[in-house]
């Protein structure tokens, strides 16, 4: 009597893992050190230093463009920790402001804590890219929402860093926020 249930449970569990593994093929996490080699090399401490703008947008999973932005940025490090204090306008009118401390833990990693940030971010870099994984809190229909952000950025040049973020939650893609930063 007991293997009927247990087999009913991997039936189950089969019937449930199979659709779900199909249909997130990109979840095997890149990591940053497939991008060692390529430069110019980002060094946080050199980049985020002083003032940057940037652009942005923000698309749902289909592709639409909900909101779009544009940030101004203060940047400063002191020894191993850094300030981002960011000021966000928002195409519908709205105004932002969200301060990051970063901290360099060791040589490419890095943590990082904002106000709207559950816990800590964890970023590691190499090469021309910074991988950041964490957790916002973001406020959706009058409620708060704890989505899962991987946010990969790249230094294209010494002025120009692309920065790409897929949102998700449950494992469930949600949408992406792209943003490009200048320095000034």
């Amino acid at each position: 009597m007991t293997s009927v249930p247990l087999a009913r449970r991997r039936a189950l569990l089969a019937a449930i893992s199979l659709p779900v593994a199909a249909a997130l093929p990109g979840c095997a996490a890149v990591d940053t050190q497939a991008y060692a080699d390529q430069k110019p090399a980002l060094d946080l401490k050199r980049y985020f230093d002083g003032m940057l703008d940037g652009w942005g947008m923000v698309q749902d999973r289909s592709g639409k463009v909900l909101r779009r932005f544009t940030v101004t940025m203060r940047a400063s490090w002191q020894g191993d920790t850094g300030t981002l204090d960011e000021a966000f306008l928002w195409s519908d009118g709205e105004r932002q402001r969200r301060v990051w401390t970063l901290r360099q833990r060791a040589a490419g990693r890095f943590v990082g804590t904002a106000d709207d940030v559950v816990g800590e971010a964890i970023g590691e870099s190499a090469g021309s890219a910074l991988n950041w994984r964490y957790v916002m809190a973001l406020p959706v229909d009058g409620r708060v929402w704890h989505v899962d952000f991987d946010d990969w950025m790249f230094l294209v040049d010494e002025r120009v860093l692309l920065n790409r973020a897929t949102m998700s939650k449950f494992g469930i893609r949600l949408g992406e926020v792209t943003l490009s930063l200048t320095r000034r």
